[in-house]
Parts: structure tokens; C-alpha cells; sequence
């Protein structure tokens, strides 16, 4: 999850210019070659960008994560449950290139934290995935 304070236009590398609205934006991705290095670099706000939520990131406050372990790949079907949440606003063709999502980066205008967190648990319970949440303080 990110926060981004402001209105802001920023370039999505080859997706080109958006207009972001203030507010929550829950991005789904995956780690499927290691989990630490990838929360390690989007820890970092400035780094080589080489995936549309690296542009965003500059931009944005880091939240938290919500974390499944697997060896499944899962960005997808926690995409679904994020984007059927009250409220959410996906973004279109946003981190969903190599795949046949409508976006995996998702805008809420309030915090979904609760609601988001009720929803990934219950998936979690019904698919024996342990989940984790943690929260930055930059």
C-alpha cells in the first residue's frame, strides 16, 4: 500500500503520462525470485526503474505490505480481491503487461487498510497461505 499526499501527473515509463489523485493505492505484484530483495527495493523511493510501480514510487509514501508466502504465483487472484473492494478505482494497464488484468495498481480514495486486511485474511484462511502485513514509517 501507498499514499500519495498530493494530485500529482507523473510519467509511467512506455505507459506514458497519468494524472494520480491523492490518496491509497494498493499495488499487487510478485516475488517469485525471492521475496526479501524485492521488498528491500521498493523500499527504496530512488532506484533504476525497471516496472511501472517504480515510476509511482517515486512519488509515493510506502504504507505497508501484505505478504503470501507461495509458490504459486497469486498477483493475480489477489488483484481480483482488492479490485472488488468498495470504492477501488484501478488504473488502467497499470503493472499488468504480462498478464490479462485490467490493472494491478488500485486507488482508494479513503484507507481500504481494514476492509483490505478482513478480505486477504479471509483468502488467506480459505487457501492455507499464511499472511503477513507490515508497516513502514518513512
Amino acid at each position: 500500500m501507498l499514499i500519495l499526499e498530493d494530485d500529482t501527473n507523473m510519467r509511467i515509463g512506455k505507459l506514458g503520462n497519468f494524472s494520480f489523485n491523492n490518496g491509497y493505492y494498493c499495488y499487487t505484484g510478485s516475488a517469485l525470485s525471492g521475496l526479501k530483495p524485492r521488498l528491500e527495493r521498493h523500499l527504496k523511493k530512488y532506484k533504476k526503474k525497471r516496472w511501472h510501480i517504480d515510476y509511482f514510487r517515486e512519488n509515493a509514501t510506502l504504507y505497508g505490505s501484505f505478504t503470501f508466502i507461495s509458490e504459486e504465483k497469486l498477483e493475480c487472484k489477489i488483484n481480483d480481491i482488492v479490485a472488488v473492494l468498495a470504492d477501488c478505482q484501478p488504473v488502467r494497464g497499470f503493472g499488468s503487461s504480462d498478464c490479462s488484468c485490467f490493472s494491478h495498481l488500485n486507488y482508494f480514495l479513503h484507507n481500504p487498510l481494514k476492509k483490505l486486511t478482513q478480505s486477504l485474511r479471509r483468502f488467506s484462511r480459505e487457501s492455507n497461505f499464511t499472511l503477513r502485513f507490515e508497516r513502514f514509517i518513512e
